[in-house]
């Protein structure tokens, strides 16, 4: 069995918010660690049948990436859950409702 394993690195402020976000994998060919100004990681929880959350921005993430980067997070989430699931209407309502998004944010031209 192989083993991989991702490292998060979060530099914090005096109030905790955070300055720096760097991630690294041992399965990338980049070896080194890269900096990244949001990130959220979802973890199910079997046990208590819950989502673990962890969501994260740097206080330097401009607001119009941030409005990108949860548009594209929510694209990929239908494209996670039609894979795993296979459940296409829902996935194409969801993919309706990114397009609003889009155009409500005024992300997409």
């Amino acid at each position: 069995m192989k083993t991989a394993e991702i490292k998060l690195t979060i530099d914090l402020d005096d109030n905790n918010v955070p300055e720096n976000i760097m991630w690294e994998s041992t399965d990338s060919q980049n070896k080194e660690a890269l900096p990244v100004k949001s990130m959220m990681l979802a973890l199910w929880d079997n046990n208590y049948k819950n989502t673990l959350r962890i969501d994260l921005w740097t206080k330097d993430m401009p607001v119009d990436e941030m409005k990108r980067f949860f548009y594209e997070t929510l694209m990929t989430m239908g494209d996670s859950f039609l894979r795993a699931t296979g459940e296409t209407n829902i996935v194409e309502d969801l993919r309706d409702y990114c397009a609003h998004f889009a155009e409500k944010m005024e992300i997409v031209k």
